[in-house]
């Protein structure tokens, strides 16, 4: 039987496995079923600063003494952030496996307070998720990215358990942007997030949410990126997300080099059960190739370590499908 332990931020998991976060990991009846159900580790459901400023100004609305605005959202902040708190020691008192919680804002100044008292809590890692939308035709790509720097400098200062960075797809180098996380001592990333996108109802003219779940096709983009990233990167764990839906994309993911897998959008259609699957079919695959451990799986077929590295490259798209009409 293969052994399917292996090692994420330092932290060991039995297996490679990551429940990623989201409403699935927001009730501890849920993560209890999660661990049951074989994941590795468990990343909480983000705490959103802005849900907690539209919370507080939605309280706060319709008063007209600005100090109300300071007090309720000061109250809602610490409201939530409690229930947050909370929830990560119910879970860590409740269950095995990791606890990884995870963070999303918009501001430094609002993510290391909170990262502070989340490893108080007793958290066994950070996922920090940093988005700004570059729409200041006046900033430079460099004064965005500033923005990841900064963060990492102030968090590794402060914290104590390990941190990693769930990045998005908007890089014009994005292996020379990990590589500078990595200088920065960043000990790991996610690849991808899946942020937030617009959608518009024709009929009703009006703006809505795109679709939220992954499908299996979006694989191909993060499996590229971490078999490429993994290979020219080193000293750093990356963790791969989006479009895993089996074992086979699990398998896939890690022949190109992630240390681990994290799976949501297929427990949202399948239920959390089904999460069993996937370890299982992993740990059946392992035995029938022959491979004793995660180890001997990890990057074989990553961007460093096959005869023609170019097939995770553009260029070979290109030679593929250039004579099609």
């Amino acid at each position: 039987m293969a052994q399917l332990e292996t090692t994420y931020l330092g932290l060991k998991l039995r297996n490679p496995i990551v429940v990623s976060s989201s409403g699935l990991t927001s009730d501890l009846d849920k993560i209890k079923t999660l661990e049951k159900s074989g994941a590795g580790a468990i990343v909480l459901k983000s705490l959103f600063e802005e849900q907690i400023n539209f919370e507080a100004k939605h309280l706060s609305s319709g008063t007209d003494y600005p100090e109300a605005w300071d007090y309720v959202k000061y109250y809602t902040r610490n409201s939530s952030v409690n229930d947050y708190l909370n929830l990560i020691k119910q879970a860590k008192a409740a269950v095995s496996v990791p606890i990884i919680a995870s963070i999303n804002a918009v501001t430094a100044k609002e993510w290391v307070n909170f990262a502070q008292d989340i490893e108080k809590a007793g958290a066994d890692a950070l996922e920090v998720n940093v988005y700004v939308l570059p729409t200041d035709k006046n900033a430079s790509a460099e004064a965005y990215e500033q923005v990841y720097f900064d963060l990492a400098e102030k968090l590794k200062k402060i914290l104590s358990i390990p941190f990693s960075f769930k990045l998005g797809r908007h890089f014009s180098n994005l292996v020379g942007f990990v590589e500078r996380l990595n200088a920065a001592d960043v000990p790991g990333v996610v690849l991808f997030n899946r942020f937030y996108e617009p959608d518009i109802d024709i009929d009703t003219m009006q703006f809505r949410a795109a679709e939220v779940f992954s499908t299996p096709a979006e694989l191909r983009d993060s499996l590229r990126w971490v078999g490429i990233v993994s290979s020219k990167v080193e000293r750093i764990d990356v963790a791969a997300s989006t479009g895993v839906h089996d074992s086979s994309a699990a398998v896939k993911q890690l022949l190109a080099g992630a240390q681990v897998v994290q799976v949501c959008s297929v427990l949202y259609k399948n239920g959390l059960e089904h999460l069993s699957k996937i370890v299982e079919g992993l740990d059946e695959w392992m035995d029938k190739k022959g491979f004793a451990s995660v180890e001997e799986v990890r990057g074989k077929m990553s961007y460093a370590k096959i005869e023609n590295p170019q097939v995770y490259e553009r260029a070979q798209f290109m030679k593929y499908f250039s004579s099609i009409d």
